[in-house]
């Protein structure tokens, strides 16, 4: 719970107080004082009197009540602090700079254990351990970094990286970027991420709160809660970019299957801010350029107009816009041929415009409205403007600010004069604008933010044969079930299975063969990899040929049957499903064959997966052309597709001991998709 003597409180003491500006209880009091904090300030450290002009005492217990406690002390002189302050001062916030905690093992991780408890014990809130601080409206509460002035209308910012918070806010403020309420929750011993974004939605007003969110953190200990947060912030018109830390997989583990392999912590994330309508970013460069993208106005459609004085970035925007699947329409036409004329021989209006190193800030406006008022297949500009340094640009950056202000289609700002140029761009972000200063970046990331979806409604699953799926399960507590047992679950979800039947000797295989149909597919029933060890035989046509090959495939080590299969044809499937930790079930699905074993061509997301988002999962998929069909080639159903990840949600609802399966292959058609195999574990 994040208290009201956190956000506005009326009293602060700093503990740990000092007149030495370069220790942070000293930086700390410094901005709190430069800012105009109106309420009263306390210092403790029992070396000094007075600090910076306030009133020091010489330990917690000779303090007045106070209602926000700063702590910048040695680790272990901090519980000690906290229990006087909150049983005695009726303190209730704490923000805890100090290191030494759970970081550093099992000792600091019982201290923070501690700590929290007092906290806990008064209903207060404790920011950090090893933090940089809190800043608001009414005080600036931080010891590092550059602070920013308060926006009401800025971005809100949590950082579980104090480093990272100001490496941030340095690359944010010179490109214009406003802040309203930052965090820093260090090792959110009892406020994390999660909480933030709580708060942020349970108080959000259409009226005053900022739209415009910016996370950075290294773990999210609760999924589900940070869904719900998230989910309701972007439902509620708000726009969130984050930064997810640690996305690549340490050391290796052993799988048994190609959901396994593929699946895992990092996918889960992106599956996770995908659900939750968040634009992942891996940069402070990319989330400094999603949050300026989030202050233009929105862009409605894909369709722009790339005008420069300069030719190489207005190609190079061009190639990185096109290659995001945006549009540079060619203009021609007596519209063009007007705009043409207005500008010096030489330049070009055939987008991107280009009206050369030139070109003025009358040329500029003229251009911008031809784009606002006569070319309708433009839905908005990019605007590259630098100098050489050989004149100024207050006048052309006088009319951009003009024209972004008034026009209807937004016009997103590169100005990459940043040394030649710098009072210009000063002045420009002082008129309340952002800026971008690499044009490649820029459209990297613009296509990106472009290409978000609506956020999924929730999902409406098919039924299933819930008290039959609940039968299997529970006579299996663990381990995998065996290749009858997955066929009745699948059956029991609605999946269509391939005709098939498990035996245990040479007649009971000719029998079956015959009563299933030739052609079959004969597999060993025990090893994982059949395929590696010559475990599956293709084509079989005949009793005589399905009495050899038993005889085969019984001869291979660790076998302990054969399974029969109706041979079917089309285009290979896969499908699979993980539970990961406390995200629940990934759901995974893409194309089998080569496309999972290679390319590993997957779209993933969390279930519940309803029809919209199986669909645009399908979409995801870089082969997706050959599920629609190509070069008069037959494609798979989407229909079938989606219904069938439906269902395969449904089944985990229905059976969350389901630890990992994969359905690979289902072979499908226009017509048909059918499960051919699947392996299904028991956790």
């Amino acid at each position: 719970m994040i208290t009201e003597q956190l956000l506005n409180p009326r009293s602060i003491a700093i503990i740990g107080a000092s007149n030495d500006i370069s220790k942070p209880g000293g930086k700390v009091l410094h901005n709190i004082l430069a800012h105009g904090f109106e309420g009263q300030l306390y210092g403790v450290n029992p070396k000094e009197q007075q600090v910076q002009g306030i009133a020091c005492y010489p330990a917690c217990a000779a303090l007045p009540e106070v209602d926000l406690a700063i702590i910048a002390v040695a680790a272990q002189y901090v519980e000690e602090a906290l229990s006087t302050l909150a049983f005695e001062k009726n303190c209730k916030a704490f923000i805890l700079f100090s290191a030494g905690f759970s970081e550093t093992g099992p000792q600091g991780e019982a201290l923070e254990k501690r700590c929290v408890e007092i906290v806990n014990a008064v209903g207060g809130t404790l920011i950090g351990p090893n933090c940089i601080g809190v800043l608001t409206q009414k005080y600036k509460g931080v010891f590092a970094g550059p602070v920013p002035e308060y926006d009401a209308m800025g971005c809100d910012c949590v950082s579980a990286s104090g480093a990272t918070m100001v490496y941030l806010l340095e690359m944010a403020i010179p490109r214009g970027l406003k802040f309203r309420d930052i965090f820093s929750v260090g090792n959110s011993a009892q406020i994390g991420v999660e909480d933030v974004l709580q708060y942020w939605d349970e108080t959000f007003d259409p009226e005053t709160s900022s739209r415009v969110k910016l996370l950075y953190m290294e773990q999210i200990a609760d999924p589900k809660r940070f869904l719900k947060h998230a989910w309701s912030l972007v439902q509620k018109g708000c726009r969130i970019a984050a930064i997810k830390a640690g996305s690549t997989e340490a050391g290796s583990r052993a799988v048994s299957s190609h959901t396994g392999a593929l699946a895992g912590s990092n996918t889960a994330v992106s599956a996770l801010f995908r659900k939750a309508g968040i634009i992942r970013c891996y940069s402070r460069i990319e989330l400094v350029y999603v949050a300026a993208i989030f202050s233009i106005k929105p862009l409605k459609g894909d369709r722009l107009a790339v005008i420069t004085h300069a030719g190489g970035p207005g190609v190079m925007l061009t190639d990185i816009l096109v290659k995001g699947g945006m549009q540079v329409p060619h203009l021609e036409g007596p519209k063009a041929d007007a705009l043409l004329s207005r500008l010096y021989p030489g330049s070009s209006v055939a987008n991107p415009i280009d009206f050369l190193a030139t070109g003025n800030a009358t040329q500029l406006g003229e251009i911008l409205d031809f784009v606002e008022n006569e070319f309708d297949e433009i839905d908005g500009a990019v605007v590259v403007f630098g100098t050489t340094g050989m004149w100024r640009v207050d006048d052309v950056y006088q009319v951009l600010h003009e024209k972004i202000r008034s026009c209807r289609k937004p016009i997103f700002p590169i100005l990459p004069s940043a040394i030649q140029a710098a009072e210009e761009v000063s002045h420009f972000q002082a008129m309340g604008h952002v800026n971008f200063t690499d044009e490649v970046s820029f459209g990297y990331v613009l296509t990106r933010v472009n290409k978000m979806q609506p956020l999924y409604p929730d999902p409406v699953l098919p039924a299933v044969d819930t008290q039959k799926i609940r039968q299997i399960v529970e006579k299996n507590p663990a381990g995998y079930l065996s290749p009858a047992q997955v066929f009745e679950l699948l059956e029991a979800a609605g999946i269509v299975t391939v005709r098939q039947a498990t035996v245990m000797s040479k007649e009971a295989a000719i029998a079956q063969g015959e009563a299933i149909g030739f052609p079959l597919v004969m597999k060993v029933v025990g090893p994982v990899h059949k395929s590696d060890m010559g475990g599956v035989v293709t084509g079989v046509k005949s009793p005589e040929e399905v009495a050899n090959t038993y005889a085969t495939l019984m001869s291979l080590e660790g076998v302990e049957g054969v399974l029969l299969q109706q041979q079917v044809r089309g285009i290979e499937v896969y499908m699979g499903a993980k539970a990961e930790d406390a995200y629940g079930h990934q759901i995974l699905c893409g194309l089998g064959g080569i496309f999972v074993e290679v390319f590993k061509d997957v779209s993933a997301a969390l279930a519940p997966v309803g029809r919209e988002e199986a669909t645009r999962m399908i979409r995801r998929l870089k082969s997706y052309p050959i599920i629609q069909g190509v070069r008069g080639k037959e494609g798979v159903s989407e229909e079938l597709l989606v219904a069938t990840l439906m269902k395969l949600s449904a089944l985990l609802q229905a059976a969350p001991e389901i630890t990992e399966m994969d359905i690979n292959p289902l072979l499908g058609t226009p017509q048909a998709l059918v499960a051919v195999d699947a392996r299904i574990l028991i956790g």
